[in-house]
């Protein structure tokens, strides 16, 4: 796993600021006004910083923007850099601020002084999510990852309020290295074991095999792995943060790479397929921070694992496969995998758990990125409460999400001549067939939220808080909603 920058949390130590070497950071209001720490920088660049915070560049920067001052006087640091940030700002202008930091840092130490600001935990996560560096498969020594030192007026009370940004931060991390490892490194078995190894966390989890899959009578799922030499899985997380609750259930799709089967992809592109298991990802991610946290929650986590190839034993266009509920649905297109696999998972999360809620992550649809572009996952949902519950999350973390239309009308483009129901309905609304086949294997009276998150799961330009590949979306704001809604 790519392992978090080194973050010391301290007291403010003005006299060492003269030899903090990289870069250092002071956060300054709009108005110019200098803190303690800040007026000792000032002191030390004999009036440099004060000049800069008068000057006109200053006056242009937006709310999280970024001044600096190369080779600063008086200072053993390269670079000086100076954010703009009110004392009570948002958190997302705060997080994107520690991310252009981490950005302007590159491989140096970064010293923040944060002291008293209300929004330094959000800096210097954002600081920690943009200093991600995915090395695993790059040769030769890598540098030891610079540490990030903030110092504030009181850092045990700033240490406390970080814990649960950098459990966070860690469940990104994962659900990134998992969405950006190759196929042939991230197998079914070898993303079964690393999914293992939160047991260390005191996570709960059992590898469901192919067997027991085909006892439990997940017919849909297995026919999508059927031609590929890897077993498919099914691997159940539970954390039990809380005595006699029933659980909420998070379901991630996990194809680890998809050919599209006998339906071939075109060969452009084909090579992205390897982040197909990007619901799985991201749910793994959430349940890494829920775990690291130790949440006041009952949480269990759920992907299906497999790899959807091309073979003689490959399901074909037009078989009928039999789903767990009982449901027969005629397979149109096998590149339309990610629902037969998804909806024997949530199947079976229901008829195992019962849960309050469910949430779905996949990534299913490219309709969604024609739709939302890469800004915003696709939301579906068939309950008000609750998915306001998880746009409010999204919203408080930044990640962009955008309800999308559920109704009767769509369930006409799934008619099948021969079985209960086609897996595709044709180009017009694919997002939405998508979402309304799943919605059919959602029990009466279960809240469910289904997540396409085919445009938000890596981004070839990077993001505010990432660099180009897997974000992380979702972690951020599944581990919200927890907190918010099943810990009180």
């Amino acid at each position: 796993m790519t392992d978090l920058a080194p973050l010391d949390i301290r007291d403010t130590d003005a006299d060492a600021l003269a030899a903090a070497a990289g870069v250092v950071a002071v956060i300054v209001p709009e108005a110019g006004t200098l803190g303690g720490a800040a007026r000792r920088v000032n002191k030390l660049t004999r009036g440099g910083l004060k000049r800069a915070v008068e000057s006109e560049a200053w006056g242009k920067l937006s709310e999280g923007g970024v001044l600096e001052i190369g080779y600063p006087a008086g200072l053993e640091a390269t670079t000086l850099a100076v954010v703009r940030l009110e004392k009570r700002t948002a958190a997302a202008a705060a997080r994107k601020a520690g991310a252009k930091l981490a950005k302007l840092r590159g491989s140096r130490p970064l010293t923040l002084l944060a002291e008293g600001h209300k929004a330094a935990a959000a800096v210097a996560q954002g600081a920690l999510l943009r200093s991600y560096d995915f090395r695993d498969h790059k040769t030769g020594d890598a540098e030891p990852a610079a540490p990030i030192t903030v110092m504030a007026r009181d850092a045990e009370a700033l240490r406390a309020e970080l814990d649960p940004h950098v459990a966070q931060a860690a469940g990104v991390f994962l659900a990134r290295d998992l969405v950006n490892a190759p196929s042939n490194v991230l197998t079914t078995t070898s993303f079964a074991e690393r999914l293992a190894a939160m047991r260390d966390l005191g996570v709960e989890v059992e590898v469901l095999e192919e067997d027991e899959l085909e006892r439990l009578g997940m017919r849909t799922l297995l026919a999508v792995g059927q031609g590929s030499e890897s077993p498919s899985k099914v691997v159940v997380m539970q954390w039990k943060g809380r005595a006699d609750e029933k659980p909420l259930a998070l379901i991630g799709k996990g194809v680890v790479f998809d050919t599209g089967g006998i339906s071939l992809k075109p060969a452009g592109g084909m090579e992205d397929m390897t982040m197909d298991m990007g619901g799985a990802g991201t749910v793994a991610g959430a349940m890494e921070a829920i775990a690291r946290r130790k949440a006041r929650a009952n949480v269990v986590a759920l992907v299906g694992l497999v790899e959807n190839m091309p073979d003689g034993r490959a399901q074909r266009p037009g078989d009928v496969v039999v789903s767990m509920k009982g449901d027969t649905v005629e397979v149109i297109n096998t590149d339309a995998e990610g629902r037969l696999v998804l909806c024997d998972v949530m199947w079976y999360a229901q008829e195992r758990f019962a849960p309050v809620g469910m949430v779905d992550l996949a990534t299913l649809t490219g309709a969604i990125i024609i739709g939302l572009g890469h800004e915003n996952a696709g939301v579906f949902s068939n309950d008000d409460r609750f998915c306001d519950a998880f746009l409010k999350a999204a919203a408080s973390e930044d990640e962009g999400a955008w309800r999308m239309p559920l109704g009767k009308a769509y369930d006409d483009q799934l008619k099948s001549r021969v079985a209960d129901m086609k897996n595709v309905g044709g180009r017009p609304a694919g997002s939405i067939t998508a979402a309304q086949f799943l919605q059919r294997f959602v029990k009466d009276g279960t809240p469910w939220i289904h997540l396409d998150i085919a445009g938000t799961a890596s981004v070839k330009g990077g993001t505010d808080l990432s660099p180009a590949g897997a974000t992380g979306w979702g972690v951020r704001a599944l581990d919200r909603m927890v907190r918010d809604g099943y810990e009180s």
